[in-house]
C-alpha cells in the first residue's frame, strides 16, 4: 500500500461529493482534486468556442488548446480551477454548463485526456478525488472507494441553494429534471459510465448533513490506514 492512500469518491450529482471530499482532504492533510470541475472547464471552453461536439476533428483541435490546472487560494483556503491560466471556478458552476457537461464528458477523446491528467496528479497517493469513474477507471486500485447516492429531490434542493448563491433562480422541478437527465447519460454512456465499484462503500446522503458525510468517510479512512 502507498504511504499515503488514494480516496476515490464517486456518485451522482448533488450528493455532496465535492463538499465532502474537500473537507475530508483538509481534515487528513491530503490534496483534493475535483475531477468534475475539469470536465466542466472543458465544457465551458467548448461552449465559448461554439464547438459542435459531433465534429470529432474540431473537438480534438479545441481539446489540444486546453490547459487545466489547480491553484490553492490562501485567502479562501480552497483549491481553484484555472482554464488556460484564467480562474473559472464560478463560471463552470452555472446551469448552462450543468446542462451540457454530461454530453461533453461522454466523448472518448475528452475522457482519455482528463483521465490521463488525473492519474498523473494522483499516482503518488495522498489525494482525495471525486467524480463518476474514479474508483472504476481512474484508480481501480484506490485503497478506499466510496459511492454516494441520494434521493433526487434532496439533491435538487441542494443544487438550488448553490445556484441561488450565484444569482441563478430555478425551480426544484427544473433542477430535478436536469439531474435525472444527467444521471441517465452518465450511467449509460459507453466510455467509463457511472457505476458503483464492487469494493466501494455506499453512503446514502439523503438525510445526512455534510458533517455526517465527512465523518463517515474519515471513519472508513481510519479503518483502512490501520
Amino acid at each position: 500500500m502507498r504511504e499515503k492512500i488514494v480516496i476515490a469518491i464517486d456518485g451522482y450529482s448533488g450528493c455532496g461529493k465535492s463538499t465532502t471530499a474537500k473537507r475530508v482532504a483538509k481534515e487528513i492533510g491530503y490534496s483534493y482534486l475535483d475531477t468534475g470541475a475539469m470536465y466542466r472547464a472543458v465544457t465551458l471552453y467548448f461552449l465559448d468556442k461554439h464547438v459542435n461536439i459531433s465534429d470529432n476533428l474540431l473537438v480534438e483541435k479545441r481539446l489540444s488548446e486546453i490547459s487545466i490546472g489547480f491553484r490553492f487560494n490562501e485567502k479562501t483556503l480552497k483549491s481553484e480551477i484555472f482554464l488556460n491560466g484564467i480562474k473559472v471556478e464560478k463560471e463552470i458552476r452555472s446551469m448552462e454548463i450543468s446542462n451540457a457537461v454530461s454530453a461533453v464528458s461522454a466523448l472518448p477523446v475528452v475522457r482519455t485526456k482528463m483521465v490521463d491528467l488525473q492519474k498523473r496528479i494522483g499516482e503518488k497517493g495522498g489525494v482525495v478525488m471525486d467524480g463518476r469513474d474514479i474508483g472504476t477507471t481512474v484508480f481501480p486500485d484506490a485503497e478506499l472507494k466510496v459511492f454516494m447516492t441520494a434521493d433526487v429531490k434532496a439533491r435538487a434542493h441542494r443544487r438550488q441553494k448553490e445556484l441561488m448563491k450565484m444569482g441563478e433562480v430555478l425551480s426544484v422541478e427544473e433542477i430535478a429534471e436536469n439531474l435525472e437527465s444527467r444521471d441517465l447519460m452518465d450511467t449509460t454512456r459507453k466510455e467509463s459510465p457511472l457505476r458503483q465499484a464492487e469494493d466501494a462503500h455506499v453512503i446514502d446522503t439523503t438525510s445526512l448533513t455534510i458533517d455526517n458525510q465527512v465523518q463517515a468517510v474519515i471513519n472508513l479512512y481510519e479503518r483502512v490506514i490501520k
